[in-house]
C-alpha cells in the first residue's frame, strides 16, 4: 500500500529551478501572486564570502518590498516563476533536512499557492506547496539597490559555489525555459548588464 500522506511539495524560484532537490517523483512549471524575485539576500556561504557576500534571489511579498524599493526599476510586477517539485513521500524528511541545509543563510519557510495557465485561463495549480522565503528582517537581507550596482557586485562576486554570474546566467536561462509566459523583468536587465560587464572585460584583454 502506498503512503496516505500528501506529498511534500516545495516551490523552487531561484537554484532549486537548475538545481532541483533529490527524490523529486514529478514536477510542475507556475508561478505565485503577491511577490517578487530579488536579488535581494547577500550569499556568504555559496556564491560570495563573509568577508565579500555575493547576492542570490530571495521571495518577497510585493508589499513589503515596496517599503524597500525606492530604486526598484520595476516596481510593477508581482508574478514569480518557478517549478514545484513533489518528493517521494519516503524521503521527506531527508529533503526536508537538505533543504534546510542549503537554504540555510536567512531564508524561512511559507506556504502558498502555485498557480499556472491552461487555455488562457489562470488556475491553482498546487494548494499551500512550501517555499524559502528571506523575510526583511532576517540578517542577510540587502534590500533594494541600484541595476547598475547590483549587476557589478554579482560580476565580481565568487564563492564555495562558483561565480555570483554563472547563477545569475543560469537562472535567467531556466526561468525563459519555464512557459512561454514566464519573465521576469529584474532578472533579465540584470542579464543584461552582466553581459555588458563581460564584453567589456573581454575588450580590455
Amino acid at each position: 500500500m502506498g503512503s496516505i500522506n500528501a506529498p511534500f511539495v516545495v516551490f523552487g524560484y531561484g537554484s532549486l529551478i537548475f538545481k532541483p532537490p533529490p527524490h523529486v517523483q514529478s514536477q510542475t512549471s507556475g508561478f505565485l501572486k503577491g511577490y517578487v524575485r530579488r536579488f535581494a539576500q547577500e550569499s556568504h556561504d555559496h556564491r560570495g564570502t563573509p568577508e565579500n557576500p555575493g547576492r542570490v534571489v530571495t521571495l518577497i511579498h510585493k508589499e513589503d518590498w515596496d517599503h524597500f524599493s525606492r530604486s526598484d526599476a520595476f516596481p510593477d510586477e508581482d508574478i514569480v516563476w518557478g517549478i514545484a517539485y513533489a518528493i517521494d513521500p519516503e524521503y521527506e524528511a531527508e529533503v526536508r533536512d537538505y533543504l534546510d541545509y542549503r537554504e540555510k543563510d536567512g531564508y524561512t519557510m511559507e506556504t502558498l499557492h502555485v498557480y499556472t495557465i491552461e487555455n488562457g485561463i489562470e488556475k491553482i495549480a498546487i494548494q499551500d506547496a512550501f517555499c524559502y522565503v528571506g523575510r526583511p528582517d532576517n540578517p542577510s537581507f540587502i534590500g533594494s539597490e541600484p541595476l547598475e550596482d547590483l549587476a557589478q557586485r554579482i560580476w565580481a562576486s565568487v564563492g564555495p559555489s562558483g561565480e555570483n554570474k554563472e547563477y545569475l546566467y543560469r537562472l535567467a536561462e531556466s526561468v525563459r525555459q519555464l512557459a512561454p509566459a514566464s519573465h521576469d523583468s529584474h532578472l533579465f536587465a540584470l542579464e543584461k548588464g552582466l553581459r555588458e560587464l563581460d564584453r567589456m572585460a573581454s575588450d580590455d584583454h
